[in-house]
């Protein structure tokens, strides 16, 4: 099974196929896509310029598609180089039970869905890299009341989400499941009275 970089090499070697390039840059995101793969794939072709059913698209829109996935990517892996060195010198140190950080991180590990969007049309529009250092930030700070990466204060629960968890705060603005650690208990019962206040006016 090709790995990330092997896929990157092929979207973007001139001498490939055009078809095999764009299905490179699609298979890249079995790897690495943080809204998830459908999201994260309609937020690369919008930003770049191509349709997400486009079977032809520019080539040099598919390499700007990747460079955008390539620099999210490497802000995640450095961050969570750092989280790994973290939990060595803590269980050095004998502290021994993680935290909710901790928790929520396992779930995400190599990057896929770390800002899940359920929906797949509806994503942050900021470059990813950009979107990630917000949340990275968010994560190493005290939790607030507000969405990481857009600021919007509406949250609402949402169940049965196609991604682990399962359940959690949706930011109604920019679509993201807001992870649970970087907002506060009193922003958590909002969102889930939020959900209630839906139910009751449906």
């Amino acid at each position: 099974m090709a790995g990330f970089r092997s896929l990157a090499r092929q979207v973007r070697d001139p001498s490939c196929d055009l078809a095999l390039r764009r299905y490179s840059l699609r298979k890249c995101l079995e790897r690495f896509a943080p809204y998830g793969h459908r999201a994260t794939w309609d937020h690369l072709c919008s930003r770049a310029g191509f349709g997400p059913e486009d079977r032809s698209p520019d080539p040099a829109r598919l390499v700007a598609a990747l460079d955008e996935l390539e620099e999210a990517r490497s802000v995640w892996l450095t961050y969570e180089g750092e989280f790994a060195q973290r939990r060595k010198k803590e269980k050095h140190d004998g502290l021994r039970r993680p935290g909710s950080v901790d928790d929520w991180h396992r779930l995400t590990w190599g990057g896929f869905g770390v800002a899940w969007c359920d929906d797949p049309y509806v994503h942050p529009r900021e470059p990813l890299a950009e979107v990630l250092r917000r949340l990275i930030a968010a994560l190493e700070r005290e939790p607030g009341s507000v969405c990481p990466v857009c600021d919007g204060e509406h949250l609402t629960w949402k169940y049965d989400l196609a991604h682990e968890p399962s359940s959690g705060p949706v930011c109604t603005e920019c679509g993201i499941v807001v992870p649970r650690p970087v907002l506060t208990r009193e922003a958590l019962a909002n969102a889930r009275r939020a959900r209630a206040r839906l139910l009751v006016s449906a």
